[in-house]
Order: C-alpha cells, then sequence, then structure tokens
C-alpha cells in the first residue's frame, strides 16, 4: 500500500498572531486536501519557549482527522510538551514515541539535549530504537524523525546545533536495513541529502526560512511562505518527497 505522509516542523508558537496565522494557514490547507494524508509529522520546535500555554494552543491548531505524530525540538521542554500536548503524566526523560501507520512504523525519536540547540540521541532513545527496530516483522519498512539534521547543511547557524555522536545512528541504521529514511527539521529550509547510505530529508519551517549564504547575511526571511513535505512510500520502500509552500490569504 502506498503510503502519503505530510511533514511540517518549526512551527515556533508562542502566542503571537503572526505564528499563529501560519500554523493555521498549512493545517486548514493539510485539512481540505481531496486526498488525506496518512498522517502529518511534525519534527519538533513546536512551541517556541516550552509553556504550557502554547502546547493547549498547539493541541487545537494541530487537531486533524488523520494522525498527528509529533517530537520534540530544542525549544520544546519535555515537562510541559507530555502535559499539555500528549496529555501524558509529565517527566523530564525522553519522548520516544512509534506509530503504525499503513503497514510502516514510524519511530518519532527525542534528539534533544535540555538547554542546548545542539541534538544527540542519548542512550536511552538509541536503546529504544534499537528495541524498536529489533521487534519489527523483518519485511516491514520503518522511518525516523527527529528534529536536528546529522550532517553539515552548509550554513553556519543549523550546523553549529546539528546532531551530535551521529557514527551511533549510523551504527543503529547499519543494523537495521528496514529503515527507509530520516526525516528532520530544525534547519528551517527544505534540503535533501543522504546519511548512513539513506535518504536523508530536512522539512522546511513554518515560522521562517533561512537564507542561505549566498542569498544574504541575513538568516533569517520572514517574508516567505511557510512550507511543508510530502512523502510518499510506494510499495517497494521507495521514498519520494515533494516539497510545498502555502501562501496565506
Amino acid at each position: 500500500m502506498t503510503l502519503l505522509l505530510a511533514q511540517i516542523s518549526d512551527l515556533h508558537l508562542d502566542g503571537t498572531d503572526r505564528a499563529t496565522r501560519r500554523a493555521t494557514y498549512v493545517m486548514d490547507y493539510l485539512r481540505a486536501l481531496p486526498r488525506p494524508v496518512d498522517a502529518l509529522l511534525v519534527t519538533g520546535d513546536i512551541a517556541d519557549h516550552g509553556a504550557e500555554a502554547e502546547y493547549e494552543q498547539a493541541a487545537q491548531i494541530l487537531a486533524a482527522p488523520f494522525p498527528v505524530l509529533t517530537c520534540p525540538g530544542n525549544h520544546d521542554v519535555r515537562t510541559a510538551y507530555r502535559k499539555a500536548l500528549l496529555r501524558k503524566p509529565s517527566a523530564p526523560g525522553p519522548v520516544n514515541r512509534v506509530h503504525h501507520v499503513a503497514g510502516t512504523a514510524i519511530l518519532m525519536c527525542d534528539s534533544t539535549i535540555p538547554g542546548r540547540d545542539e541534538g544527540r540521541l542519548d542512550a536511552e532513545t538509541l536503546a529504544w530504537m534499537h528495541a524498536t527496530l529489533d521487534g519489527l516483522a523483518p519485511d516491514t519498512p520503518a522511518l525516523i524523525a527527529f528534529h536536528q539534521p546529522p550532517v553539515v547543511l552548509h550554513h553556519p547557524l543549523p550546523d553549529s546545533g546539528r546532531l551530535e555522536s551521529p557514527g551511533d545512528l549510523a551504527a543503529l541504521l547499519d543494523a537495521h536495513p528496514q529503515v527507509v529514511a530520516v526525516l528532520t527539521g530544525h534547519a528551517h529550509t527544505a534540503a535533501a541529502s543522504t546519511f548512513a547510505g539513506r535518504p536523508l530529508i530536512v522539512a522546511p519551517a513554518v515560522t521562517w526560512t533561512l537564507r542561505l549564504p549566498w542569498e544574504g547575511d541575513q538568516p533569517a526571511d520572514r517574508d516567505q511562505p511557510p512550507g511543508l513535505a510530502f512523502h510518499i512510500l510506494d510499495d517497494d520502500h521507495r521514498l519520494t518527497t515533494h516539497f510545498r509552500v502555502v501562501l496565506q490569504a
């Protein structure tokens, strides 16, 4: 069965009209699609300050007739994220969850280091990822999603906060060939690369777009419309990605 996913990232909801409006336009667009997506992935920095009120607003904005799968980013706070967005007991440890959608396992992983922009898949998260993938049937495809990209993207801003110890992730991918691709956010720019022989797709941001070094000195382009990615996983376990922007009325 062909799987259709949407991915958004870096909403940075902060209670302002601008952040609310941009996230709302994207969700309105997705809810109005003639063919609904099988799931929406939200790869971190959902809140800007990690306040419970921001996650309560996120829960309202992200409400949809399709599954909405989330993971935290460096601006998110685990305790408030769990309590106000997931409606789970508050706890400080990593937030890792697996979802099974149309025969595909989607691992939404916590790569955050509290108080830092850089990411890391810590020992608890890596053990959970290994155990989760080991428990899948051999023919079950898997996608891994988290916040910080594990590769250089050739801009000093995201490159200063990328995933640390990427060799741990590479070893995990080598041990689990059923992982089709790695999906991240954080960089505020749509990008495609490879990592450990797998496609690495970086989603664009909802809040603002990264201006690359050859585009100008100021990194944040706040005039660009919010962006999203569509991922199609076909019966041959081949991933195709399309990027879109959502024009605001």
